[in-house]
């Protein structure tokens, strides 16, 4: 995945950007708001993270020139003003999400993943269903199958190990876990994402010799066949 980050702040594109490419991205920066025109016209980047403070155009300049270019790239715009008519004027100006300085990189991820599966069309995972060796869980009806066993969770389970099973081999940890499973306003400092997965850890792992759900020590949990 290419994301273009268009940013003058050396700070934030250096936090930004290593906390991206650890994450797999690759990333390519602009540091003004012309050669962000440029780069983003290629149409070669599948997300597009904007200050809305440049030093030539402004971030709303920018998106209203590509859009008006055709370019369809999901843009995330970032802006030290929070305002609601600058949100408003953002998101009008062509721009898919916003987002406050500061912040903490786990939100932006998330925004960015949420913005690249609405634009690719992605079926909302109550319609299908997602298969991680022989653990099975459909979205329509909530089921959760390990086999031919069917095995039941709470919601909050459920939609752990949705967490889980749309990113399978990846390690995610504990604050992306709160924020994607109990909301930002969850306490970072609580156990309870260790209490959830324990508890969902002995219902899909427990009575079975492959096991699924592991500790990455010092980093966090993944759902892995390995």
């Amino acid at each position: 995945m290419r994301v273009l980050l268009v940013e003058d702040d050396e700070r934030i594109v250096d936090f930004v950007q290593r906390g991206l490419k650890a994450e797999g991205y690759a990333v390519e920066v602009a540091r003004n708001g012309l050669d962000a025109i440029a780069l983003g016209s290629a149409g070669k980047f599948q997300a597009i993270i904007l200050d809305l403070g440049l030093p030539d155009l402004n971030g709303r300049q920018v998106c209203e020139r590509l859009r008006d270019a055709g370019v369809g790239t999901p843009i995330l715009m970032l802006t030290a003003r929070d305002t609601v008519q600058d949100k408003v004027t953002g998101l009008r100006s062509g721009a898919d999400d916003y987002m406050t300085k500061p912040f903490a990189f786990e939100e932006l991820l998330a925004r960015i993943e949420a913005l690249m599966r609405r634009r690719s069309g992605e079926i909302k995972l109550e319609t299908k269903e997602l298969q991680v060796a022989d653990l099975l869980l459909n979205g329509e009806t909530h089921e959760v199958r390990r086999g031919e066993t069917l095995i039941e969770l709470t919601p909050k389970e459920f939609a752990l190990l949705e967490c889980f099973m749309r990113m399978p081999g990846k390690v995610l940890s504990r604050t992306r876990i709160l924020e994607q499973v109990w909301g930002y306003s969850a306490d970072p400092l609580t156990n309870v994402v260790d209490v959830y997965i324990r508890q969902l850890r002995r219902k899909i792992d427990d009575d079975y010799e492959l096991k699924l759900l592991k500790t990455v020590r010092g980093f966090g949990y993944k759902l892995d066949v390995s």
